[in-house]
């Protein structure tokens, strides 16, 4: 497996956002229209914040909190069971809740109204990996919030048929969201098929409950990455990226980009 030095983030510049009483770093960098990035577990690694830039190049402003972890350290086992370890016992995320929303989305609700209100236009953009992939689904409650991706959603954790086909959202946040899919709301969600984490039972209830407005992306565990990893393919657009011309992981990148320009760039 290639080494992977850490990164220092020193292209993004880093501020703290404080709404109600809490306080958290955010990286930020680009110009244009505004897209929350949510990290995957353990943290900002190189990938997540390549694939910040990435959305930058693009054309957007790019806002990404720093939620766990260490900002811009490589990916390790190790490194990945701690960041895990203290993400379950953390009050503000409920990893075991089918139907519930994760406290901490109250605090990047407000930093995509913040993000919003600094870059203007239509609305934002918000996609979430992994552990805080269904937090894009539950912020699009807010009407800003016009292009949410939910990258291999992984909450609830759990084994039950509940908690595999689970959305980890509150019925009254889900209701609220099917109105907007129903008056045109696209949904974007993206697994590799056989991943464990992120369900394809998920993925049925989600296009169960938002119908034609769920745009499904599922990959074949071959078009990952082969970067000598012994676990299932699991992170679409950072990790397991082939970032080449052709390659379904790009072809997918390209759908989050594509949806974000449809939705935020006025012509």
């Amino acid at each position: 497996m290639a080494v992977v030095r850490p990164d220092p983030l020193s292209d993004f510049s880093a501020d703290t956002f404080t709404h109600a009483g809490q306080d958290k770093r955010v990286f930020r960098k680009g110009e244009g229209p505004g897209v929350v990035v949510i990290t995957e577990i353990p943290g900002i690694t190189p990938y997540v914040a390549d694939f910040a830039r990435t959305v930058v190049d693009a054309g957007f402003t790019v806002a990404m909190p720093d939620l766990f972890g260490e900002a811009g350290r490589p990916i390790s086992p190790g490194y990945m069971a701690s960041s895990m370890a203290r993400a379950c016992i953390s009050a503000e995320f409920k990893v075991l809740a089918a139907r519930g929303t994760s406290p901490v989305v109250g605090w990047l609700r407000a930093l995509g109204k913040d993000l919003h209100e600094r870059c203007g236009g239509p609305g934002v953009g918000a996609i979430g990996m992994c552990l805080t992939g269904n937090f894009a689904l539950a912020m699009a409650i807010d009407d800003h919030l016009l292009a949410p991706v939910l990258s291999q959603p992984s909450l609830p954790i759990g084994q039950l048929p509940s908690q595999r086909r689970g959305l980890h959202i509150s019925d009254a946040d889900l209701a609220t969201v099917k109105q907007r899919a129903a008056a045109g709301l696209p949904i974007l969600g993206m697994r590799f098929q056989g991943d464990p984490l992120c369900t394809k039972a998920r993925f049925d209830r989600l296009e169960q409950e938002f119908g034609d407005a769920f745009i499904r992306v599922e990959l074949p565990r071959s078009s990952r990455n082969p970067r000598g990893k012994p676990v299932p393919p699991h992170s679409v657009v950072t990790t397991d990226l082939i970032d080449e011309p052709g390659q379904p992981t790009r072809g997918a990148l390209d759908q989050v980009l594509a949806l974000f320009k449809r939705q935020l760039v006025v012509d």
